[in-house]
């Protein structure tokens, strides 16, 4: 068995949802994240995929303790974080740190660079303040960024420099996991080709473990070990990646590989493309049984009676009671 770093037992986050003007009450609860099992070995990438709404950034803040857990346990390293205090949870930021969609945003405008990635050293207490600008200045070369860039401040970079600040940002304490949430959706496609190249190197030279979350599956297959793909607050299919790519057993994960764009003219005019039906279900009224039935091809009337859990299927895991027959 690997050694997990990282593992979500049954987590769930709930909303609850109040009405009333002058007295508010209870009328029911959005289920953001309904049940999710994972886990994550040392030095592994794990891609988490699904359209939006389904729950990946929740789940994310969730795992990082930025929303409350309504169940279940995240345990990082041996320390279970759904029952810690705010001084243990403020520790474990040293062990688990987080890098955002838009950089701009994770940055705050009126700091420098030099104090956005001093202020960890500072409240961690990792540097003495007369090494920290040495300690910044070899952040900045990690992340491929020049020396002087840390006098200045956030607008005066492009979204791609923005970014890779924020990854020095989040390297500063030297964690031992990062959750990327969608780090290159917000770039052009060719600054996106360099952050990613930087992740995989920056997992391969300080052993980093990474929860890789976004929307472009080949992206995700580039540079995941394995890919957990999420629909409505619940993981539908877990496999290694290449596996769920190119022989997705999940309908729902069949949906989504036959949207990708393929290089080849010819072959993208003859692809068939698979189209949902209606929208995503709302997570705060689920259907019975198993949330993608309304919109999958192949459910019967089973497919209501029970919500499915993860199985195993030729080496992977698959939440659907037909996947054999499929």
């Amino acid at each position: 068995m690997p050694d997990n770093i990282l593992e979500l037992r049954d987590v769930k986050t709930h909303f609850t949802v109040r009405s009333g003007l002058l007295r508010r009450r209870e009328v029911g609860a959005v289920k953001a994240v309904d049940g999710v099992t994972l886990s994550l070995a040392r030095g592994e990438v794990l891609g988490l995929v699904g359209e939006s709404g389904c729950g990946k950034s929740t789940l994310a803040r969730t795992i990082l303790s930025l929303i409350p857990i309504s169940a279940g346990t995240v345990v990082l390293n041996g320390r279970n974080l759904s029952q810690a205090s705010s001084e243990e949870i403020a520790a474990s930021r040293r062990d688990l740190q987080m890098v955002f969609q838009d950089p701009y945003a994770s940055l705050n405008p009126r700091m420098s660079v030099f104090a956005a990635l001093s202020e960890p050293l500072r409240v961690h207490g990792l540097c003495p303040p007369n090494e920290t600008p040495e300690r910044v200045a070899r952040l900045l070369e990690t992340v491929g960024l020049p020396t002087n860039a840390m006098r200045k401040y956030p607008h005066e970079f492009s979204g791609g420099q923005r970014q890779r600040i924020a990854i020095a940002r989040a390297l500063a304490v030297g964690p031992k996991v990062i959750v990327a949430d969608e780090p290159v959706s917000a770039l052009d496609v060719s600054i996106q080709a360099q952050i990613l190249n930087l992740l995989s190197q920056l997992r391969r030279d300080m052993g980093l473990s990474l929860i890789f979350i976004a929307h472009d599956l080949s992206v995700v297959k580039h540079v995941s070990d394995r890919i957990a793909v999420m629909y409505l607050g619940r993981i539908v299919e877990l496999g290694a990646a290449a596996e769920v790519i190119d022989t997705p057993a999940h309908p729902y994960t069949r949906a989504l590989v036959s949207a990708i764009p393929r290089p080849d003219p010819d072959s993208e005019r003859t692809r068939q493309r698979i189209v949902l039906a209606g929208d995503p279900p709302s997570p705060m009224n689920p259907p019975a049984g198993c949330a993608f039935h309304p919109r999958c091809a192949f459910a019967v009337p089973q497919c209501q009676a029970a919500v499915p859990a993860l199985e195993p299927f030729r080496g992977r895991e698959v939440a659907c009671i037909r996947v054999s027959e499929i």
